[in-house]
């Protein structure tokens, strides 16, 4: 099949490789690697091996979260699915597997679906290029760009600036990106679905197509109502997209991206930069917030920093029961035993140091909390399980009407008081 067909070309020596890689051509459909087990701890674990999907934590998708995995994409699927159905397939069938050869499906017709699917009333970039004039002599603009970026001509520019208040009354630094850079980037980070799809874990729910925080909730729900959870820890990656290293992910990408094109386009976003005031600043670590490949590039990272790891350490170092559900930076895990959760939050520490990232020392938090806390914490004489924040809500241990335990949520306090002035007359919800 033409989508699969590989070449033997790989990354120029001066970009970066990783640990082991050597420069011989070993096949003509795919390079194969061995994983740097000081960066992927590889899981040998008698418990067995269990696809993305199996060890998604929680319960199928209900009816409303189905429905929005349809309607999800607004690429056409036909179109996608035709042109990149033996890269999945590939991806999917050889995990070891490093494509050499994806370019040639960045297409004028894909370009044209990206450009489609993206926000309309976007605040333009740096160039004050909008949408709607992007889109008068569109098949001239996507001929000439699909032709500079096969030509290696294309130049990122840099991310404009701009901030949004937080709830808590601080500012949040974005990029916004110019529209032909979020064109040729949505292109790419389809292309590159069909790769990191097939092995992102099932605990991951941020930014993923067909994914979204509904879910992540509802898998939290049921981790902590229907399995052996005691104690749960509260994870934040202090400023992630800020501190996200190039070096290490551009070496991650090389694990499965050996197309010396698709790498440099990576290169360039990364190094584009942001204008702010009128002045350009070099950004050397960091991916802007607000840029469309920012979502998957975190993952990536998240992917081999955290996900594989924590998926090897649950099986092979803890005593008890552990679930994970991850959403970008932001991590939830349940814990049996609290010795493991514990030895975990010291693992994690010293396995984030060696990315150049921290945990958040006031958002990070291990608490008593699951089915049988607050009969425990009786039976000691102390008082209510704390409550923990995930993903806009306050969650909380509570009953039901036959007065066993249930998982309630609320709004977070400090969102609502930012609705509050805005719509006085809402109040909190609970689920």
């Amino acid at each position: 099949m033409h989508e699969n067909r590989e070449t033997s070309e790989m990354p120029d020596e001066n970009l970066i490789r990783p640990a082991g890689e050597g420069k011989s051509r070993t096949s003509r459909t795919h390079v194969s690697e061995e994983s740097d087990s000081g960066i992927i701890p590889m899981n040998h674990s008698n418990k067995g091996e269990r696809s993305p999907a199996e060890s998604e934590e929680g319960r199928p998708l209900i009816k409303e979260n189905t429905h929005q995995l349809i309607t999800h994409s607004t690429l056409s699927e036909a179109r996608v699915s035709q042109g990149l159905a033996g890269v999945r397939k590939a991806a999917r069938e050889r995990k070891e597997m490093k494509f050499t050869a994806l370019l040639h499906h960045l297409t004028v017709d894909l370009l044209r679906d990206s450009f489609y699917a993206l926000k309309r009333k976007a605040a333009p970039g740096v160039d004050g290029v909008t949408w709607q004039e992007y889109e008068a002599g569109l098949e001239d603009r996507l001929a000439d760009l699909h032709n500079r970026v096969h030509r290696g001509a294309y130049r990122a520019q840099p991310s404009r600036r701009v901030y949004i208040p937080k709830p808590d009354g601080r500012q949040r630094a974005l990029g916004v990106a110019a529209l032909e850079d979020k064109t040729v980037q949505q292109t790419a980070v389809t292309i590159l679905n069909q790769i990191y799809e097939q092995d992102f874990r099932g605990f991951s729910y941020g930014f993923r197509p067909g994914r979204s925080q509904h879910q992540a909730l509802d898998a939290l729900y049921v981790g902590i109502t229907r399995k052996k959870v005691n104690w749960v820890l509260d994870c934040d990656v202090r400023s992630f997209f800020d501190e996200l290293s190039h070096d290490w992910l551009l070496r991650f990408i090389q694990h499965r991206v050996a197309d010396r094109r698709i790498f440099r386009l990576i290169q360039k976003w990364l190094k584009a930069g942001v204008a702010e005031d009128g002045q350009w600043k070099n950004t050397e670590i960091g991916s802007p917030q607000g840029s469309v490949a920012s979502p998957l590039l975190a993952n990536i990272f998240m992917h081999y920093v955290f996900d594989l790891w924590v998926d090897a350490w649950r099986n092979k170092c803890a005593q008890g029961e552990v679930i994970v559900v991850r959403y970008a930076d932001d991590n939830v895990l349940g814990f049996q035993f609290r010795a493991d959760a514990d030895r975990f939050l010291d693992a994690l520490r010293e396995r984030l140091r060696k990315f150049g990232l921290e945990l958040h020392p006031e958002k990070t938090r291990r608490i008593e909390f699951g089915r049988f806390a607050e009969q425990d914490r009786r039976q000691r004489g102390e008082g209510k399980p704390e409550t923990f924040d995930f993903l806009g809500f306050t969650h909380i241990s509570g009953k039901d009407r036959n007065g066993s335990f249930a998982l309630k949520r609320k709004t977070i306090r400090k969102r609502m008081r930012a609705k509050l002035e805005v719509h006085p007359k809402t109040g909190p919800t609970e689920t």
